[in-house]
């Protein structure tokens, strides 16, 4: 059978919409807080990267050595990146499977999945764990929004 698409009056009444809803919220705060992280990092290593960050040290070239890279601050920048590179597709593929009509029990599953995914991805990458986990992490969490693609597509398109 064909599910119905849900009517945007409906929406707080649907229960996958609901999921998404807090998954997502779930999965941007944690992305927010990969901020909160890399500002840790900046200001307990004490590298900045804009002139006007490094003001509070002081003046010419004793300031200056404060304008660099440090290995931590770049970790979790890079996290935040591989955040923004993942998260955001969720959240637009994760909105038309949402209004897709799937099963609540398979809308969970997938939320669920992702959600975890990126968690453990985060965890893997600050810590460092050992690979293969990050980028089995990384690629359970891009296998869940290819799958919720592919079910939107053949939703609309009927593939």
């Amino acid at each position: 059978r064909r599910a119905e698409m849900a009517k945007s009056t409906q929406l707080i009444d649907n229960e996958v919409f609901r999921a998404y809803a807090t998954y997502t919220a779930i999965v941007l705060l944690k992305m927010m807080l990969m901020s909160l992280v890399t500002a840790y990092f900046r200001f307990t290593r004490k590298a900045f990267v804009n002139p006007e960050d490094i003001a509070s040290f002081g003046k010419g070239e004793s300031a200056k050595k404060f304008l660099r890279t440090d290995p931590d601050v770049e970790r979790a920048r890079r996290g935040h990146l591989n955040d923004l590179e993942n998260i955001v597709p969720f959240v637009g593929i994760g909105l038309l499977y949402a209004l897709s009509g799937p099963e609540l029990s398979t809308a969970l599953l997938h939320f669920r999945i992702f959600t975890g995914a990126r968690i453990f991805h985060t965890f893997a990458y600050l810590i460092p764990l050992p690979q293969p986990g990050r980028g089995l992490s990384w690629a359970v969490g891009y296998s869940v929004t290819f799958s919720m693609a592919y079910k939107v597509l053949k939703t609309a398109w009927l593939l």
